[in-house]
C-alpha cells in the first residue's frame, strides 16, 4: 500500500471544500471561473467556522479586492474594509449595493499605511481582523493592527507561504522575489513569536496564519 503524496491528500479535501451558502457562493464560484483574486474555498470555509465559534462585534479587513471576502464577514458583524485600487473599490460597491449588504460594509479607499495609524488614534477596536492585502505590507501594517485588536480578538493573515515558496532558501528564488522572501520570513517569525500573540500558520490556501491576542 502507498502512501498518498500531499497533492493527493489536497485533491481529495478539496471535495469537501464547498462553495458558501446561496448567493454568496454564487458570487464566489463566478470570481474563481474569472481568475479574480478571492481567497479559496478551504480558508473562506475555515473563517466562516471560526467566525461561527468567534461570533465577533467588530470585523476589520485590510484588501478588499471586489468584495467577497468582506460580504462574506459581514454576514457576522458589521465590517470596515480598506482597499486602494480604483478598479476592485468600483467593483467592489457594485456588488455590495447588488446583494443589499452595502449597510454592513464601511469602505474607505486610502492606503492601509493611512488609514490604520488613523484608526489607531481614533482608538478604534476590533475582535477580528482579516488581512489579505499586499504581502510586502503584512510586516508594515502588523504593529497597528495589533493596537487596534481587542484582547481575546483573533486575527488572520492569508496567503503568507508565497505558493510554498517561503519554505525554500532564500539563494534558490529568483533575483526579484528574494525582498519579499526575507520580508515574509521575518513577519512570521516575529507574528509567531510575539509576547502578546498565541499563534498557529495552517497550511491551507496558500498559508494562514492565526493569532489571538493574550
Amino acid at each position: 500500500m502507498t502512501t498518498p503524496t500531499w497533492s493527493e491528500i489536497l485533491e481529495f479535501l478539496d471535495k469537501f471544500n464547498g462553495l458558501q451558502p446561496s448567493w454568496l457562493g454564487e458570487v464566489q464560484g463566478q470570481s474563481y471561473k474569472e481568475g479574480l483574486p478571492i481567497i479559496m474555498r478551504d480558508v473562506a470555509n475555515f473563517l466562516s467556522l471560526l467566525l461561527t465559534l468567534k461570533q465577533p462585534k467588530n470585523i476589520l479587513e485590510i484588501g478588499c479586492a471586489e468584495g467577497f471576502s468582506a460580504m462574506m464577514l459581514a454576514g457576522f458583524a458589521p465590517v470596515t474594509t480598506i482597499e486602494r485600487f480604483p478598479v476592485m473599490i468600483e467593483r467592489a460597491r457594485d456588488n455590495f449595493d447588488k446583494f443589499g449588504m452595502a449597510d454592513r460594509i464601511t469602505l474607505i479607499n486610502e492606503c492601509g499605511s493611512i488609514v490604520l495609524p488613523r484608526l489607531v488614534t481614533e482608538n478604534k477596536k476590533f475582535d477580528f481582523v482579516f488581512m489579505d492585502c499586499g504581502k510586502g505590507q503584512y510586516s508594515r501594517f502588523f504593529p497597528h493592527v495589533l493596537e487596534l485588536l481587542e484582547v481575546g480578538g483573533i486575527v488572520c493573515v492569508d496567503d503568507v507561504l508565497q505558493n510554498g515558496t517561503l519554505a525554500q532558501d532564500v539563494e534558490t528564488i529568483p533575483r526579484r522575489l528574494r525582498t519579499i522572501h526575507r520580508n515574509l520570513n521575518e513577519f512570521l517569525h516575529q507574528a509567531t513569536n510575539h509576547p502578546q500573540l498565541k499563534s498557529t500558520i495552517l497550511p491551507i490556501g496558500d498559508g494562514l496564519l492565526v493569532c489571538t491576542k493574550i
